[in-house]
């Protein structure tokens, strides 16, 4: 389904997709105002740097958590901060059934419309070598990075749909007449363009890798509704990485060329720059954030 995109030719229908903004200035093509996105896995690290982002630019954000009751203060925090309407939203996005049904009610609940979908919610792989690990776990790493980026695409794309064919909100208001479609950003990983050592992680590194790849694909059947990417982090200073001893993250740090992890906030601009209109004629992009570890 390419509506009305690409004819039966396989070619691509002229002027299909989203316009280029009226305004010019840089203000404006990063404003967020009177928006609304959606970020999972916002409770800490990355993605709550950007949700803050989005936040600070003016949109309306509700932050998803599984397991980290954190979420609720951070929300409270964002939204005395930036003076925007923030709540949490407890979501288990391996369930394609909750995930659906949360983003209907956040929707419902935050002015009807849908804006920015920031698919970030994810798990380490944690049990070393492929021969070794559970076939348990490997599901639980898949069906939570990869599964559930797709069905966070699902439950985002058929708002993104609905908006650019009705050109109304849920409610029925019509909506702005610079309104230009959806954004949908993915945390995907430099772990899916090589292979990490000394850990070993041969289920995280695949679904990372179907997970920037699905973003492409997604990019081509939205092109007229909505942009697709995604954000390919290098070794990031988070609570996902906790688990790893001192001596192998020594061993990360020597293989990039700039010596360090980076802090969650690095990215938040990136986030950024694919959420806004200042991202208009770019879909399908994969931005690898890494200090040069895949180049040195």
């Amino acid at each position: 389904m390419s509506d009305g995109a690409l004819t039966k030719a396989g070619t691509w229908v002229h002027d299909n997709g989203v316009p280029s903004p009226t305004s010019t200035s840089v203000f404006d093509l990063f404003s967020l105002h009177g928006k609304t996105a959606i970020v999972t896995g916002a409770a800490a690290g990355i993605g709550l740097s950007a949700a803050e982002a989005l936040a600070e630019v003016g949109a309306n954000v509700a932050i998803t958590y599984n397991t980290n009751t954190k979420a609720p203060e951070r929300a409270t925090e964002i939204a005395r901060k930036f003076n925007v309407k923030c709540k949490a939203y407890q979501l288990d996005v391996a369930s394609a059934e909750a995930v659906l049904g949360t983003v209907d009610e956040i929707v419902s609940e935050f002015n009807g419309r849908l804006d920015v979908f920031i698919a970030n919610a994810g798990i380490p792989w944690t049990q070393g070598a492929a021969l070794g690990g559970e076939i348990s776990h490997y599901q639980k790493v898949v069906k939570v990075d990869l599964d559930g980026t797709y069905y966070s695409a699902l439950a985002a794309g058929k708002h993104f749909r609905r908006q650019f064919l009705d050109k109304t909100d849920l409610r029925g208001n019509k909506l702005e007449e610079s309104y230009s479609g959806g954004s949908f950003v993915a945390t995907a990983s430099i772990s899916g363009h090589i292979v990490n050592i000394p850990q070993l992680q041969a289920a995280y590194n695949a679904a990372k890798a179907g997970v920037a790849h699905l973003c492409k694909s997604l990019a081509i059947e939205w092109i007229r509704f909505a942009r697709v990417n995604s954000i390919s982090p290098g070794y990031i200073a988070t609570e996902i990485s906790a688990f790893i001893p001192d001596d192998m993250k020594g061993v990360w740090r020597d293989k990039v060329p700039m010596g360090r992890e980076a802090s969650p906030n690095e990215l938040k601009c990136a986030f950024l720059y694919f959420a806004t209109p200042a991202s208009s004629y770019t879909t399908g992009s994969d931005l690898i954030i890494d200090g040069g570890y895949t180049v040195g």
